[in-house]
């Protein structure tokens, strides 16, 4: 018969040990419902939001400051997604079909894309455009429109893969953040007339919504 001796030490130590554990536990639970509360999903600039000044360069590294441009005339600006993107190419080939009734409204084109210059390039050559396309280094200016965005992980393999994004070559960082792809007019005094704001990708303002919702020109006295 075996003799079992009680050892009150190691009750103690055992039920600090479970203490532990479950305060452990209780941590990684709460951090983890903080870090969900905090992670918010982007809204887009509203309408009747001013737009804060940014500058970017586009292909050929030719700077562009927002608040020269904006003093000119309205822009109409388009995020996409870049290159790899076939809706994004099909919706910039369509809004350069389109280009010169655009202009004769009197607003001005810019798309900004996350990509690097030399992915702009291609850009361009797959859809004849003939506007500004910018460089969003660092997505900078998707944050400040509120429309950036992490796809998730499975999602990010088929848009490496499949569609051969390269996002973390392509892009300044690694975090392989997108754009919603989002169209927005903005009026001389830098306030948002309209937008076109979908978390689906394949919903894209059309061409004709852009041309009726151009500010009407204003007729100097």
């Amino acid at each position: 018969m075996r003799n079992f001796c009680f050892n009150p030490l190691q009750k103690i130590i055992t039920m600090k040990t479970k203490k532990f554990y479950l305060l452990l536990v209780t941590m990684l639970i709460t951090s983890v419902m903080v870090k969900s509360q905090d992670k918010k999903e982007p809204q887009g600039l509203a309408v009747g939001d001013t737009v804060q000044n940014f500058q970017a360069i586009d292909a050929d590294s030719t700077l562009y400051v927002f608040n020269e441009m904006i003093k000119k005339e309205p822009i109409v600006l388009i995020f996409i997604r870049g290159q790899w993107c076939p809706v994004c190419n099909r919706h910039m080939s369509q809004l350069q079909d389109s280009l010169q009734t655009v202009y004769k409204k009197g607003a001005n084109v810019v798309v900004i894309s996350p990509e690097k210059p030399e992915y702009i390039n291609k850009t361009i050559e797959k859809t004849g455009a003939q506007f500004t396309i910018l460089y969003d280094e660092n997505q900078k200016i998707s944050d400040a429109f509120d429309v950036t965005f992490e796809p998730s992980g499975k999602t990010k393999v088929i848009y490496n893969t499949v569609l051969g994004a390269k996002l973390k070559e392509a892009h300044t960082d690694d975090a392989e953040r997108l754009p919603i792809p989002a169209t927005f007019i903005i009026d001389t005094n830098k306030v948002v007339v309209w937008r076109h704001f979908d978390p689906n990708y394949k919903n894209r303002s059309t061409i004709k919504e852009i041309i009726e919702n151009i500010p009407e020109k204003k007729v100097k006295n």
